[in-house]
Protein backbone atom coordinates (compact mmCIF):
# COMPACT_ATOMS: atom_id res chain seq x y z
CA UNK A 1 0.00 0.00 0.00
CA UNK A 2 1.05 2.90 -0.38
CA UNK A 3 1.06 6.40 1.78
CA UNK A 4 0.91 10.22 0.60
CA UNK A 5 1.97 13.21 1.89
CA UNK A 6 1.73 16.90 0.08
CA UNK A 7 3.42 20.33 0.80
CA UNK A 8 1.71 22.89 -1.11
CA UNK A 9 2.83 26.16 -1.72
CA UNK A 10 6.27 26.14 -0.39
CA UNK A 11 7.19 29.44 -1.94
CA UNK A 12 10.81 27.99 -3.32
CA UNK A 13 11.06 27.41 -7.14
CA UNK A 14 10.69 23.68 -8.63
CA UNK A 15 13.37 24.10 -10.64
CA UNK A 16 15.89 24.57 -7.51
CA UNK A 17 14.53 21.68 -5.17
CA UNK A 18 14.35 19.24 -7.81
CA UNK A 19 18.15 18.01 -7.52
CA UNK A 20 17.76 17.49 -4.15
CA UNK A 21 14.61 15.55 -4.89
CA UNK A 22 16.86 13.84 -6.83
CA UNK A 23 19.32 12.88 -4.40
CA UNK A 24 16.74 11.05 -2.44
CA UNK A 25 14.78 9.20 -4.89
CA UNK A 26 14.14 5.25 -4.22
CA UNK A 27 16.21 5.60 -1.39
CA UNK A 28 14.54 4.17 2.49
CA UNK A 29 13.10 6.77 4.45
CA UNK A 30 16.06 6.70 7.27
CA UNK A 31 18.34 7.10 4.51
CA UNK A 32 16.68 9.95 2.55
CA UNK A 33 16.00 11.35 6.13
CA UNK A 34 19.91 11.13 7.09
CA UNK A 35 21.12 12.61 3.30
CA UNK A 36 18.75 15.63 3.73
CA UNK A 37 19.72 16.58 7.64
CA UNK A 38 23.39 17.09 6.16
CA UNK A 39 22.37 19.12 2.38
CA UNK A 40 23.40 22.61 3.59
CA UNK A 41 19.69 24.38 2.21
CA UNK A 42 16.60 25.49 3.86
CA UNK A 43 14.79 23.31 0.15
CA UNK A 44 16.25 20.29 2.29
CA UNK A 45 14.86 20.51 5.53
CA UNK A 46 11.46 21.49 3.91
CA UNK A 47 11.65 17.75 1.81
CA UNK A 48 12.82 16.61 5.13
CA UNK A 49 9.51 17.72 6.63
CA UNK A 50 7.52 16.14 3.85
CA UNK A 51 9.06 12.71 4.02
CA UNK A 52 8.79 13.07 7.73
CA UNK A 53 5.24 13.62 7.00
CA UNK A 54 4.38 10.66 4.64
CA UNK A 55 6.23 8.13 7.28
CA UNK A 56 4.50 9.10 10.32
CA UNK A 57 0.93 9.11 8.26
CA UNK A 58 1.94 5.25 7.37
CA UNK A 59 2.77 4.56 10.64
CA UNK A 60 -0.34 6.26 12.35
CA UNK A 61 -3.04 5.22 9.84
CA UNK A 62 -1.94 2.18 8.28
CA UNK A 63 0.09 0.52 10.96
CA UNK A 64 3.30 0.15 8.79
CA UNK A 65 6.83 -0.30 10.42
CA UNK A 66 8.40 2.83 9.39
CA UNK A 67 11.84 0.62 9.44
CA UNK A 68 10.76 -1.05 6.83
CA UNK A 69 9.44 2.51 4.29
CA UNK A 70 10.93 2.91 1.12
CA UNK A 71 10.51 6.41 -1.29
CA UNK A 72 8.55 4.96 -4.05
CA UNK A 73 7.93 8.48 -5.65
CA UNK A 74 8.80 11.96 -5.11
CA UNK A 75 8.23 15.06 -7.27
CA UNK A 76 7.96 18.89 -7.47
CA UNK A 77 5.28 20.51 -9.35
CA UNK A 78 5.13 24.11 -10.14
CA UNK A 79 2.22 26.03 -8.24
CA UNK A 80 0.68 29.52 -9.04
CA UNK A 81 3.34 32.33 -9.37
CA UNK A 82 2.97 35.72 -7.78
CA UNK A 83 2.91 38.29 -9.43
CA UNK A 84 4.43 41.74 -8.13
CA UNK A 85 5.68 44.82 -10.12
CA UNK A 86 8.14 47.11 -9.21
CA UNK A 87 8.50 50.79 -10.06
CA UNK A 88 10.30 52.07 -12.98
CA UNK A 89 11.24 55.37 -14.65
CA UNK A 90 8.82 57.86 -16.28
CA UNK A 91 6.04 56.25 -14.51
CA UNK A 92 6.44 52.70 -15.95
CA UNK A 93 6.62 48.95 -14.01
CA UNK A 94 7.91 46.01 -14.71
CA UNK A 95 6.97 42.53 -13.48
CA UNK A 96 8.69 40.10 -10.75
CA UNK A 97 7.28 36.72 -10.80
CA UNK A 98 8.21 34.91 -7.97
CA UNK A 99 7.82 31.04 -8.08
CA UNK A 100 6.50 28.63 -5.48
CA UNK A 101 6.17 24.99 -5.68
CA UNK A 102 4.16 21.80 -4.52
CA UNK A 103 5.97 18.67 -3.00
CA UNK A 104 4.13 15.02 -2.93
CA UNK A 105 6.15 11.92 -1.54
CA UNK A 106 4.56 8.71 -1.86
CA UNK A 107 6.21 5.99 0.48
CA UNK A 108 5.79 2.00 0.41
CA UNK A 109 6.38 -1.00 2.73
CA UNK A 110 9.81 -2.55 1.51
CA UNK A 111 9.47 -6.52 0.99
CA UNK A 112 12.16 -8.25 1.79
Amino acid sequence: MEVKAVTKDTGMPAGKMRPIVDMVRGKRVDEALNLLRYTPTPKAKLIAKTVKSAAANAENNFQMDPANLKIVKIYIDEARRMRRFRARSRGRASPIKKNSSHITVIVAEQEG
